[in-house]
């Protein structure tokens, strides 16, 4: 995801393993993504659990994609196709990473599984693409890790324009980084300030939802309940997700 036209050496992946867990890197320390060499689909990184924290809103999809921005090492993808039934749409700029990805990180062969290779810009900013993914899970990283590589006003717009109608986007930010207040500012002017944030992990990220379509009023028992069911259904830590997101509760509703 740089201006340039071609991966440079930067761009390489690099790998590590450590007690059973495979990382991707691009020739830094920085951790680009990780798998558990003995359960693939397992998120390994917390912040790729709360990446899914659109399902607190949303069923996966039937007849349009789940969308990701950035492949990084497929874990979202593996999640994904084990546990829904949608198709699924990654848009990785680098073709390395694919590669990588088919040879040290089990990317599925689902027929459900489409990778495009292209700029995240260019691609959100196709009309082709407008409507064609209520989820868009946005992760995009270079070797640096200082921020996302995308994060302009127009770029989120165009962000929206994909979700169509009703979507959720979940966008990994990282909290302690100068980026970090420009982007939740730049979401809010694309969104209509309908942007809410999950607590930042250990490892600095932090994850952010912003929402298209009519907006939604549920009480904090609601969205509790709902928790529940995507606990049981997904493992995921959902209800803790819930627990933070009821702080933004007004005379006991959370508006989103």
């Amino acid at each position: 995801m740089h201006k340039s036209n071609f991966p440079s050496e930067l761009d390489q992946p690099t790998l590590s393993e450590t007690d059973g867990v495979r990382y991707l890197h691009f020739n830094t320390e920085w951790v680009q993504g990780a798998m558990r060499v003995k359960n693939p689909s397992e998120l390994v990184l917390e912040y790729t659990g709360q990446m899914m924290a659109w399902l607190l809103f949303l069923e996966p999809p039937k007849e349009e994609a789940i969308g990701m921005l950035g492949l990084g090492a497929g874990s979202l993808v593996r999640f994904c196709v084990k546990h829904t039934r949608s198709s699924l749409l990654a848009v990785e700029w680098n073709p390395r990473v694919t590669a990588a990805c088919h040879m040290f990180f089990r990317l599925p062969g689902s027929n459900r599984l489409e990778v495009e290779h292209a700029d995240a810009g260019v691609w959100v900013a196709d009309p082709m693409n407008a409507g064609r993914c209520p989820v868009l899970m946005v992760d995009l990283y270079d070797a640096s890790a200082e921020g996302p590589v995308r994060d302009s006003v127009k770029f989120y717009r165009d962000c929206r324009r994909v979700l169509g109608d009703v979507g959720v986007l979940a966008v990994n930010l990282f909290g302690r980084h100068e980026s970090f207040t420009k982007n939740i500012d730049n979401l809010s002017k694309a969104f209509d300030d309908r942007v809410v944030l999950l607590p930042e992990v250990d490892a600095g990220n932090q994850i952010v939802l912003a929402f298209s379509g009519p907006r939604l009023a549920v009480t904090p028992a609601e969205l509790l309940a709902r928790a529940e069911v995507v606990e049981a259904k997904y493992g995921l830590p959902a209800r803790r997700w819930a627990r933070a997101l009821t702080s933004h509760a007004v005379d006991g509703t959370i508006h989103f």
